[in-house]
């Protein structure tokens, strides 16, 4: 499935945290393909192989961040301001969690997993907004969520709790911020991607079982996220914001 292109994204600066694999690479893709320059960030740089995402002979420009520190999510915007004049669109995308029950995971582990997936996120949307409220045309900032901050998420307590926040501070920031910057969030349900089917479905017939309790028989792809980004970074979502933006199927049928 190619992504839908919703708007015309010629010289716009986008930055992907996350961006080089999975979920990240597909919207950073598609950002490329609308005509975009884009930077994406990870704690390391690809390796053994594995490409940066590309499109129409252009790469995506890759820098080693932690956006954890709050240091390194200001030198992100910050090179991206020197490399592309300006900051149109962040898409905060970077997070995860291992399995763990609650009542056997470490405090350093509940710590770290919300401090990537809740407050490295609004670290990077501090430093982007400083930029974007200077820019004539303001900008874009948009929260990957998931589905796990809107039902019980066991075995990835600390993960869903965090993710619950990162909807809610994206509210809280689309009133802060206006009129200059959007602040929404996607909240996408089970996703195909690689990484996925090792650690979370078992292989195949997992991803399977997952799909066909899902209302549209199938699982999101990267490629539906990244186009759920192409329409609120897009003029067509000019008066959303504050918006969380279901992308699970129609949600999963009951058992």
């Amino acid at each position: 499935m190619c992504p839908m292109r919703v708007a015309d994204y010629a010289g716009r600066a986008v930055i992907v945290t996350g961006g080089t694999r999975g979920i990240g690479a597909g919207i950073a893709r598609a950002f490329l393909e609308a005509g975009s320059r884009v930077l994406v960030c990870g704690r390391t740089e690809p390796s053994g192989g594995a490409e940066l995402p590309a499109a129409d002979g252009r790469m995506t420009v890759f820098t080693r961040a932690d956006v954890r520190d709050p240091a390194q999510a200001q030198r992100l915007i910050g090179e991206a301001l020197e490399r592309f004049g300006r900051v149109d669109v962040v898409v905060s995308n970077a997070g995860g969690s291992p399995a763990a029950l609650a009542a056997a995971a470490s405090p350093r582990l509940h710590a770290k997993v919300i401090e990537l997936n809740l407050i490295a996120p609004l670290h990077v949307a501090q430093a982007a907004n400083a930029v974007m409220q200077g820019q004539p045309e303001g900008g874009s900032i948009i929260m990957i969520g998931s589905v796990s901050g809107t039902r019980p998420s066991p075995g990835t307590a600390a993960y869903g709790a965090a993710k619950a926040g990162l909807h809610h501070l994206a509210t809280t920031l689309a009133v802060e911020w206006a009129p200059k910057v959007r602040v929404n969030s996607v909240v996408p349900g089970p996703v195909a991607t690689e990484a996925a089917a090792a650690a979370h479905y078992g292989g195949p017939g997992g991803m399977a079982a997952a799909a066909a309790a899902v209302p549209l028989g199938r699982l999101a792809t990267p490629d539906d996220v990244a186009n759920a980004c192409l329409f609120l970074a897009s003029p067509l979502a000019a008066c959303v914001s504050g918006a969380a933006l279901l992308l699970h199927g129609g949600g999963e049928r009951p058992t």
